[in-house]
């Protein structure tokens, strides 16, 4: 069961880059991460707020459930986590990824202004919902099967973020969890 409290301990299942925007990113067993900037050697590092995207295994494994064989980095995802339920963590938690590495949460979810080959296969896709950014407070090496571990939760706010990144973030929760009550069947 993966938590999202300050304490939870999760690990990194894999580091995955790319060159090029809009392909699937590359599995790596390693990446260094610089501070205010992302992956070194990937297309979406940069100065902004959504220098490293992380997404749950446990996402990946609810599209393979739907018959899709994906994998990590196929949703172009940097860091694919595993035991923390980093979808649920508000804008501006901290998590701390192998020793050194600090990362502040940016945004959650985004929006998808062209349909990915993945939305097209299966009409679904994880990455706009469960999708998690951040920014790179403290840089270093991160190593699959690195401890991934939540330190602080956040207050909703992060300085990097621009405000249409705060309200998307906050519709993204309140759509995901209107899901789950559906799912559930409560009321």
């Amino acid at each position: 069961m993966s938590s999202n409290e300050p304490g939870s301990v999760g690990k990194v299942v894999s580091v995955n880059l790319s060159e090029k925007k809009t392909v699937r990113k590359q599995r790596y067993d390693r990446g260094t991460l610089v501070v205010d900037r992302g992956f070194d050697g990937d297309a979406h590092a940069g100065d902004w707020h959504r220098q490293v995207s992380l997404l749950a295994m446990e996402s990946i494994d609810t599209m393979r459930e739907k018959g899709l064989d994906v994998g990590p980095g196929d949703f172009a995802e940097n860091i694919t986590t595993e035991g923390v339920d980093v979808m649920t963590l508000p804008v501006g938690s901290i998590v701390r990824v192998g020793d050194e590495v600090v990362l502040e949460i940016s945004q959650v979810g985004k929006v998808c202004h062209t349909k990915c080959a993945i939305y097209y296969q299966a009409g679904d896709c994880v990455m706009p919902r469960e999708g998690v950014f951040a920014v790179v407070r403290s840089g270093g090496e991160v190593v699959a099967g690195d401890p991934i571990e939540v330190v602080e939760r956040g207050d909703g706010t992060c300085e990097r973020s621009p405000a249409d990144s705060l309200a998307a973030s906050a519709e993204v929760r309140a759509a995901n969890e209107c899901r789950k009550i559906a799912e559930s069947g409560e009321e």
